[in-house]
């Protein structure tokens, strides 16, 4: 009898065990996503997929909520004790800043994911009234004597230094020197009226409260805006633009501390996953599988863009010589007729 009682207690040990190995197994999960303003609309169709993924391959539950925000206030978020499980931030410049100045994240976190940690590409375009009533078809149309133009603040939105250094690559090329670059930008942003903090709240300026004649705009919000205000806006391609690598990366100190890394580190792989590709491309960002990025060049058309790295030697130097504090776009900035 005594070696019965042991042998069923025993085997009740060895189930509870296994029942607490379940559970724990299975227990539902949360990620915080934070990402740029524009992602929105990306990040809810994505998530949902990836939930559904993941509860099919490993039958745990998994909630990823989403912050959203001009990219360079997000990053600073972060830095200052934002719990991200990974960041999807506009620039690799803003995620750097989560290894420079509070050590979230190691110095080589591009080398991690493929494509730099750039799961999608974007550029940016410009979006004016229905009809083009005032004839925009480039970027030096910007610059003309009572053109508004509207365009988020460079200070704290990443959007808005893609926009500002393609305007300057563009007038580079065409005048021939920094010079007649800086003069050029500074006209551009004498066209412009108010800086919002980030790109979504330009979008809101333009498309909600009719402010400005021309939008400088992420191509994705730009097609979302055509979507909602089809007959009140059009696309314009300019003749050239910057080709935007928008990355993603864990944040190690954080999943490492939660707990949250492989979840975390699956989320973000899933992004070059097929379906992953094709959501990106369904919401106007564009794939980086050649094969799917071609189901959406009627959408998403080839246009000559150029990279961060051809035209201004990276983002820490595009950083440093534009926006660091006293740095050129600080000088365009105080000499601003207002």
């Amino acid at each position: 009898m005594k070696n019965r009682r042991l042998v069923l207690q025993a085997l009740s040990a060895v189930a509870l065990a296994g029942a607490i190995h379940i559970s724990h197994a299975q227990a539902p999960i949360t990620l915080l996503n934070v990402s740029y303003d524009p992602t929105r609309e990306l990040y809810v169709e994505f998530n949902a997929a990836f939930a559904k993924h993941w509860k099919t391959t490993t039958g745990q539950d998994v909630t990823i909520k989403q912050s959203h925000g001009g990219s360079g206030k997000q990053a600073r978020s972060v830095i200052d004790g934002l719990d991200a499980d990974v960041v999807t931030l506009a620039l690799a410049g803003d995620v750097d800043a989560l290894n420079k100045q509070a050590y979230l994240i190691p110095p080589n976190w591009q080398k991690r994911l493929p494509h730099n940690s750039s799961p999608y590409t974007s550029t940016i375009v410009l979006v004016v009234r229905q009809g083009n009533p005032k004839g925009i078809k480039d970027w030096d149309d910007l610059v003309k004597p009572g053109i508004s133009v509207i365009t988020p603040n460079p200070k704290t939105s990443g959007g808005a230094r893609w926009n500002y250094l393609a305007a300057w690559e563009f007038a580079k090329r065409k005048y021939g020197s920094e010079a007649k670059a800086k003069e050029f930008v500074t006209k551009l942003y004498n066209n412009v009226p108010v800086l919002d903090s980030g790109a979504r709240g330009s979008s809101v300026t333009f498309a909600q409260r009719n402010q400005g004649d021309v939008f400088i705009s992420w191509e994705n919000e730009a097609h979302l805006l055509e979507k909602e205000f089809g007959s009140k806006v059009d696309i314009v391609y300019p003749s050239i633009s910057i080709l935007a690598e928008p990355p993603v990366t864990v944040v190690d100190k954080n999943v490492d501390r939660k707990g949250t890394r492989k979840v975390a580190e699956a989320y973000l792989q899933y992004l070059y996953s097929d379906e992953g590709q094709e959501i990106a491309g369904k919401n106007f960002y564009r794939p980086i599988n050649e094969k799917i990025k071609a189901k959406f060049e009627k959408s998403l058309p080839k246009i000559p863009l150029f990279t961060i790295e051809q035209a201004f030697g990276g983002w820490d130097k595009a950083a440093k010589d534009h926006f660091s504090d006293g740095a050129i776009y600080d000088q365009i900035f105080q000499s601003i007729k207002r």
